[in-house]
Parts: C-alpha cells; structure tokens; sequence
C-alpha cells in the first residue's frame, strides 16, 4: 500500500506498487502528485488568504486524490497525517483510535510498535494542502469562466437572429447542460425571460428545440411555467413532440411535465389530441428507450387528470399499450399497467380493454412476475375485464392460465388485499365451468408453466 516515509537525509514516498521511492520535489515535478502542474504555496491562490483544507476535501470529493494522500485506514484523503515509528503514515483521529482500542502493531505492516508517539508529518500535510488548493482554485475559476461565458451568450442572444440565435442557442444549452452554476447565473440574470420570448407561433424548430433544451435544465418558479402555458407556446412544444429529433421530443416532455407540477395548471392544456398522439408514438418506439420511459411518465401524469381519459382513449391508447406490454422493461410495465388500470375506470376504458384480444393474455403473463404492485394492477385490469363480461372473458383468462396465477397469489406472502381479490377473481372465472373442468384446467396450467 502507498505510504509516505520520513528519511534523515530527505523525505521520500512510495508510490502504488511499492518499488519506486522518489523525493517530493521530483514528485510534483514529475506530475506524479498533480498531473506535473506547478503547486500553489500557502494555498491562497496569491491573495494571502489560507484555504480550509477540510473545506477543500468535501467539495472535491468527487476528484481522483494521489494514493499517497489517503490513510489506509479510513482511505479518505489524510488532513492531519502523523507517521508511527514504522514509518507508515495515517490519518491523526484514526491511528489515535486504533491505538486506543488497545492495538499495539502497525495497521499496515502489522509490525508491533516499538514506540507509540506519533509524528505530525508536515512535509507531507503542506503537499496536501497545496495540492488541493491548486485543484480548488482550478475549479472555480473554471466555474467563474463558465458563468462569464454564460453573460457573454446571453448578451449576444440579445442581438443575433437566424443561424447566429441557434448557434448561440446552442452553446448556451451545453453550458447550462455541464455546469450548475451556469443555470443560476442564465435564471438571475434574466435568462428564462429571453429564451421564452423566442417561443412562439413563428418560432422556427431549430430555434425551438435549442430553447427548450435550455429550459429543461433550468429551475422554473411558478410565474415562469404560467409564462411558457401561452396557447402559442404549448402548441410549438406539442408540434415539436411530433415532429422533432428523439432528443428534442423528450425535452418537451419533460418541459410538459414540469408545467403539470405547477398548481395553476389547467388539464385542457394536455387534452390535444395532437400531443397525446405525438405520446403514443413516442411510446411504440422500441429504437429509443429514454423516450418510451419519458412517454409513459408523462402518459401516466396525464391520466392522473380525470378530465382527460377519455381523449386518452378514443385516440386508441389501451390497444397499442397492450400491445408493446410484453416488450418493456420492468419500469415501463409498472407505468403502462398503471395508465391501463386508470383508464379501465371509465367505461369506455373498460369495453376498448375487452375489445383488444391480447388484454388478458399479456396481463396474465405478468401475475407475480415483475413486482407485487404490478401484480395488483394486473389484477385490477383483469377484474374490470371479467367483470364487464364473466362468460366471455372468464373463460378466456382460464385457458391464459389465470386459474393457476391466481393460485400462485393466494398461496404466496402478497398482502392480504391481493389475496382477497384472486380469490374474488377465482370465484369468477369457476362459475362458467363444472368444477371437474375448472381443477383440471387449473392443474393443467400449473403443469405447463
């Protein structure tokens, strides 16, 4: 293991592997402990001003440490490092505790300790605290750089149009997509007010989906999404759903969604039938999963909204949901089962799930197969189906192998809830056959799966 060790002649460390003892000065100069950047004296950037190295190391957790800076103990970057006798070094607090636990012997080299002070290893700390002061300060003048950036683009949107506005555009959209400061800064320097205004009956698709890009990114208060709610806003948004890049038909409906967050929303907004067909195809692509995930979840919001399941159903939705039903991964199946269960409320929910010949068996396949929510919601579909039609549908679901899928249910550790409605289920589907063939069909389904 990587191990500073103190000499009477100079200081040295061992670098990962354990053959190669350099002095600290060849180190830094090598690049071994920096990438061969100068190190930052004193650690205040010029300005005289030591920095916290505690307050350095939480905010540059995520940056790759040199080896030889992490104790071995608790393999976090040391701020106190002391060296034991042995010459390894450790964090001051853990060593301290190994010590006290009445541990005699290195951690690393498990050698007994023939001395137990501890040597506060200044060469070693002054490193680190250089060495995290030439990073800090990096990377935030790196922030500072792209917040200036971000001021320099929105100036220039002020002024460009055409191919210049989208390439502004588009610059401005990877910043704020790379870079949390940048969002602030587009937010509190007007930025929202500027992009919105490009947003709008002659805004061109190009232009559009850039802004929107943008927008996504950024966090909308109240009064910003009843800005973007204009009828002539939506309405790009919703044309774009339809006709835009798989990149630009996700951003708006993730932009779709964040407006259904706000509490002044009005469902008539998603009720188009154009945005809801734009969805449905969204949702048939199996080429691009992030937008069959992104269809369904705005899917689901949208027919949490009572006022507009039946559009949801007239445009044809509960067949081609059935449909890709066996296609979808696990997250998918949860959200199309969801939107069918809500959908299965309304009437016409109910007799366009019986219509659909695939409804029961790709619902039956999922009892007890993805999850126990899923299992419910199944059984919820399939109770509404059965229950509109027991002679027709009964059967059917019987020769799917509801029978022995139910029998599963009772007999496992679902909660009770469930168990009462397979049971409920169960009771349905026998009354259409004598019982000798309704046990011999529940053996002969069990027999097959």
């Amino acid at each position: 293991m990587p191990m500073y060790q103190p000499s009477s002649r100079r200081r040295e460390y061992e670098v990962a592997g354990g053959g190669h003892v350099l002095d600290l000065e060849t180190a830094v100069k090598d690049g071994i402990l920096g990438g061969g950047d100068r190190v930052v004296s004193g650690g205040g950037g010029g300005t005289g001003e030591k920095l916290d190295l505690k307050k350095m190391v939480e905010e540059l957790d995520s940056i790759e440490v040199p080896s030889v800076f992490i104790c071995p103990i608790s393999l976090e970057p040391m701020q106190d490092p002391v060296t034991l006798c042995t010459g390894q070094t450790y964090e001051r607090s853990n060593i301290l505790k190994w010590l006290s636990l009445g541990h005699f012997t290195c951690p690393t080299t498990m050698q007994e300790l023939w001395e137990e002070s501890v040597t506060p290893n200044k060469t070693l700390h002054q490193l680190i605290h250089s060495w995290f002061s030439q990073k800090y300060l990096a990377v935030k003048k790196r922030s500072e750089d792209v917040q200036g950036r971000a001021l320099e683009i929105l100036e220039t949107l002020k002024k460009v149009k055409g191919q210049a506005r989208v390439q502004a555009l588009k610059e401005l959209r990877q910043v704020v997509t790379a870079h949390d400061s940048a969002k602030k800064t587009v937010v509190d320097n007007g930025g929202f007010g500027l992009i919105s205004s490009m947003l709008g009956r002659f805004t061109t698709h190009a232009v559009g989906s850039e802004a929107i890009g943008i927008l996504v990114n950024l966090d909308l208060d109240l009064e910003s999404r009843a800005n973007l709610m204009q009828p002539a806003k939506v309405s790009l948004v919703v044309d774009m759903l339809n006709e835009g890049s798989i990149e630009t038909k996700v951003n708006c409906t993730k932009l779709i969604e964040m407006l259904m967050s706000g509490r002044d929303f009005e469902s008539e907004i998603v009720s188009s039938l154009s945005l809801l067909a734009g969805l449905l195809r969204l949702v048939k692509d199996k080429r691009h999963p992030n937008g069959v995930l992104a269809g369904l979840g705005l899917l689901k919001l949208i027919s949490s909204h009572e006022g507009v399941r039946s559009s949801v159903v007239s445009i044809g939705a509960i067949p081609q949901l059935v449909e890709i039903l066996p296609n979808l991964n696990a997250e998918c199946v949860e959200l199309s089962l969801y939107i069918l269960e809500v959908l299965s409320t309304l009437p016409e929910g109910r007799l366009a799930l019986k219509d659909c010949p695939n409804t029961i068996p790709n619902t039956v396949k999922l009892l007890m197969k993805v999850s126990e929510n899923c299992t419910q919601l199944s059984l919820s579909i399939l109770w509404a189906v059965c229950g509109l039609a027991p002679e027709e549908c009964a059967s059917v679901a019987v020769d799917a192998g509801l029978a022995a899928k139910l029998l599963l249910v009772i007999q496992s550790g679902c909660n009770p809830v469930l168990k009462q409605r397979s049971a409920e289920l169960l009771k349905l589907c026998s009354l259409n056959y004598t019982a000798t063939i309704f046990i011999s069909k529940c053996k002969l389904t069990r027999t097959i799966q």
